[in-house]
């Protein structure tokens, strides 16, 4: 036979299920410990709880606030931003054009002193040549006229004489020579 039949045969008392008067005295005390607890401690409670609650949303509103500000700041960022970039592509777009006028004016300046530098050229050379054309009409004259005495066997001296001949003689060569052309 187990042990707990032979006890509940007997009769004896059961450890678990206390006795009444003590129960009734536990549970006295428990109300009075319940109330007292209710009465002085649960306002408190409550209360530290509606600060923390209040905390709380007071926090979740700052939050809220607070990502509404940054919102606020990112599109102004944004804003900005775009502003910046427009900014910078109209001064870009305006370098360009300066630099693209200043690349005209100069291949114009280029050009204009490129013209005069080939007119004084031009210029130079027609001097050069006129200069160069007496020069070789006097040696031309000089040779002519010696050659003219030695053949003659007389000198010919005369100067105004002499220049008429080579004149002559050097603008029927010219003559002949434009119409070769």
């Amino acid at each position: 036979m187990s042990p707990l039949v032979q006890l509940a045969a007997e009769g004896a008392e059961n450890p678990l299920i206390p006795p009444i008067p003590e129960l009734v005295i536990g549970l006295i005390a428990f109300v009075i410990v319940f109330g007292f607890l209710a009465w002085k401690l649960l306002p408190n409670i409550n209360k530290v709880l509606e600060q923390r609650r209040e905390a709380i949303e007071g926090g979740i509103e700052k939050a809220e606030a607070a990502q509404t500000e940054a919102q606020s700041v990112l599109e102004q960022y944004k804003a900005q931003l775009a502003e910046a970039r427009h900014e910078a592509a109209r001064l870009r777009q305006e370098a360009q054009e300066q630099g693209a006028e200043l690349i005209a004016e100069m291949r114009a300046e280029g050009q204009r002193q490129r013209e005069e530098i080939i007119a004084a050229g031009h210029t130079q050379i027609e001097a050069d040549r006129k200069a160069a054309s007496a020069s070789l009409r006097q040696d031309v004259g000089k040779l002519a006229t010696e050659l003219a005495g030695k053949l003659v066997g007389e000198s010919l001296e005369d100067h105004a004489r002499q220049s008429r001949v080579i004149d002559r003689f050097l603008d029927e060569l010219d003559e002949k020579a434009e119409a070769t052309r």
